[in-house]
């Protein structure tokens, strides 16, 4: 039996935030809009290149599209669980992870040990920025080749050897900037 696991924007926690539950972070809405269309180009591209998305891949990426944040791979033997899947063995979760991975559909964070889908199937040289937000959790990615080109010249000085092309960056996103900018405008005299 085949179970989807469909983003929901209303089950995002917002007490730990300054907007209001109706109200989805950019991260959320976009993930979420994206989802269907990027599930339907990674079945493409895994057709086009010759590889499976077993039900069990295709049910990590579900899941990966399931939120808008990063996800290790016990969250997300929990979610599927939830889901109404039979439990997964750690070992099956990290095969389908490292699927994704290798073919693009998927970006780890070394800095969160945790995943997340990619909607925007990346060259496997492109630079990629992640700009994860320490209130709300929630990452947006960045591709930016001018970027990748002045980072490129500054190792190359170094004769240093790029393993993986990928930059996390912590911050606020400017949703969860938002009202305390608000706030402080408010609070200015007139």
């Amino acid at each position: 039996m085949a179970h989807s696991l469909t983003p929901q924007l209303g089950r995002h926690d917002h007490a730990h935030h300054g907007h209001a539950a109706g109200e989805a972070c950019a991260h959320a809405r976009d993930h979420a809009r994206r989802a269907p269309d990027a599930l339907l180009e990674a079945e493409r591209l895994c057709a086009e290149r010759g590889v499976r998305l077993t039900p069990i891949r295709r049910a990590v990426l579900e899941a990966l599209y399931a939120t808008h944040k990063p996800v290790g791979a016990y969250d997300l033997i929990e979610m599927l669980g939830q889901q109404g899947r039979r439990r997964m063995a750690p070992i099956t979760v990290y095969r389908a992870l490292d699927f994704l991975l290798a073919e693009g559909f998927a970006h780890k964070l070394a800095s969160r040990n945790a995943f997340l889908a990619c909607p925007h199937f990346h060259a496997p040289d492109e630079m990629v920025v992640f700009l994860i937000c320490d209130q709300c959790g929630g990452v947006d990615e960045v591709a930016n080749p001018d970027l990748a080109r002045s980072l490129n010249r500054l190792i190359g000085h170094e004769g240093f050897a790029v393993d993986t092309r990928v930059l996390e960056l912590s911050g606020r996103c400017a949703h969860c900037r938002r009202p305390a900018r608000a706030a402080a405008a408010e609070s200015l005299p007139a």
